[in-house]
């Protein structure tokens, strides 16, 4: 493997946003991401996760089950490419995706019978996740502005039997105010900084401080627009695949001065008090918000869980 090297604007901001302890915590991340394992969940809207531990025992590949998410597998020693050549992916029974973006739409916890947005869909992994966690019984929609990334959606969500859902080709930035939503997942856009491999010359070249300034104008309106959406009592889960604070908290505790009916509601992950596989945490600065650190099974991940009061509660 290459030498270690983190990109120096990384480095930067890391070195700004975290103690000694925790960077050099971040940066052996970022090393141990070049052997990260392939992992997946079953899709249990087309099949149990006891028949997919069938399939990849009748395939010979090995792996191990999530202590916290029982529909998430853990697969050692095989490339994706083993998994797309079986029955159970090109069937849509399983759906590759990395553990850290599982937890959003868990921290969401979907509701039958609920409106949903996903404000940020494509290509659909969230989506369907939420539509699972949901029974397929939720009322979902989901947005995406570029065409091919829409496509590619609708393709997916076909894919994984996924019924019951509304694909809008619109700027979730420029949603109408005439919708409201009891649920809303806000995968926002962002730099990535918590998905990258140390070596990765790629990351060097796209992480910038331009494109920070860039994302942070749009998770600011895509915050704004879906506080405006959401409904009194709901709830929405904002994450990014970023451990920058500027892309974070500073962006959470911004729009909470913003929208005053707002307020952080805790995350409570599963898994996270020491248990085996379970993710390591970086300190945050807003209590109740959880900002995981990159390893050989994680991503380095940000994410928040936001209500809007309810007047009619308070009067009660």
């Amino acid at each position: 493997m290459p030498e270690l090297e983190i990109p120096a604007f990384v480095r930067q901001q890391i070195a700004e946003s975290y103690g000694a302890d925790e960077a050099s915590l971040v940066e052996r991340g970022f090393d141990e991401a070049r052997t990260r394992p392939v992992t997946l969940r079953a899709n249990t809207l087309k099949a149990l996760p006891d028949d997919i531990a069938d399939a990849l025992d009748a395939a010979h590949i090995a792996y191990r089950r999530v202590p916290w998410y029982r529909d998430a597998f853990v697969l050692e020693d095989v490339r994706e490419k083993a998994v797309w050549d079986l029955d159970i992916y090109r069937e849509g029974r399983v759906y590759l995706q990395s553990l850290s973006s599982m937890m959003p739409p868990i921290v969401l916890e979907p509701r039958p019978g609920a409106d949903i947005l996903d404000m940020c869909a494509a290509p659909g992994g969230k989506t369907s996740q939420v539509v699972a966690l949901s029974d397929g019984a939720a009322h979902m929609t989901a947005c995406e502005m570029n065409g091919p990334r829409a496509e590619k959606l609708q393709y997916n969500l076909d894919k994984l039997g996924c019924r019951n859902v509304q694909v809008m080709r619109v700027d979730a930035r420029r949603l109408d105010k005439f919708f409201s939503f009891d649920q809303i997942l806000l995968d926002a856009p962002c730099t990535g900084s918590g998905t990258i491999c140390s070596g990765d010359e790629r990351a060097g070249r796209r992480i910038t401080e331009a494109l920070l300034n860039k994302v942070t104008r749009s998770q600011r309106a895509l915050l704004d627009r879906a506080l405006d959406v959401l409904k009194p009592g709901g709830t929405l889960v904002y994450s990014t695949c970023s451990i920058f604070p500027a892309e974070n908290e500073e962006q959470v505790a911004a729009a909470l001065k913003r929208h005053r009916d707002c307020e952080v509601a805790p995350v409570e992950l599963a898994g996270a008090d020491g248990e085996a596989d379970a993710p390591i945490m970086l300190p945050g600065r807003i209590e109740g918000t959880c900002t995981i650190c990159p390893s050989r099974l994680y991503e380095g991940f940000f994410i928040a869980r936001i209500t809007k009061k309810d007047p009619k509660k308070r009067k009660r």
